[in-house]
């Protein structure tokens, strides 16, 4: 089976595991992951910091960005611009009114509300999505590679961190030379410092 093979099948796996969660426990694990999240040395000293909005099963994100606007943090929030398959990101201020519905029903800042973020050298720290994570810091996506290219086209090294439930941490995940590692991985039971980068 060829890696791209491989990926897809843990993909399928563990999104399926996901969605058997209920959505009370849903958030009762969420609410713990973001707290960890939240007391992360890392996340503390960062003053803007870029994260998503949860769809389907995914962690519950929009309150690790609550809980980010309300620390007074500068919040970024990625929109996927289909022309050049990439992410542009831009800064939000009030999830009720700078955010909608857009690619694949994933909640995007509102062009005409949300002012578009260039000085991406300046963002500390970057909460990054995946279905699967490993205890080293391998992440598996969704498969569209748009983080991959996002950190790619950064001048810097911001703390990469990411917060799962533990049912998505498995012992071994599929890498390429284009996959980055998260510095953190963050579940219900424990902050796992994956490698040897910036707290």
């Amino acid at each position: 089976m060829n890696i791209q093979a491989r990926k897809q099948a843990l993909r399928q796996r563990i999104i399926a595991a996901r969605d058997e969660l209920t959505p009370t426990l849903q958030m009762r694990l969420s609410r713990e992951i973001v707290r960890q999240l939240c007391d992360l040395a890392a996340y503390k000293t960062a003053r803007t910091v870029l994260g998503y909005l949860n769809f389907g099963s995914e962690l519950h994100t929009e309150l690790w960005v609550q809980q980010a606007l309300a620390d007074g943090k500068r919040v970024l929030l990625p929109r996927v611009n289909k022309a050049n398959k990439q992410l542009d990101i831009y800064e939000v201020r009030d999830l009720n009114s700078d955010v909608a519905p857009g690619a694949w029903g994933i909640r995007e800042p509102i062009l005409e509300r949300c002012k578009r973020f260039e000085a991406l050298r300046e963002i500390d720290l970057i909460l990054m999505p995946g279905v699967t994570f490993n205890r080293a810091g391998g992440r598996l996506g969704y498969g569209g590679g748009f983080y991959d290219k996002l950190i790619a086209r950064l001048p810097h090294e911001p703390t990469l961190v990411a917060g799962a439930f533990e049912l998505q941490v498995v012992a071994e995940i599929p890498q390429e030379p284009t996959d980055h590692k998260v510095d953190w991985l963050v579940t219900e039971n424990e902050s796992i410092r994956c490698t040897l980068g910036r707290e």
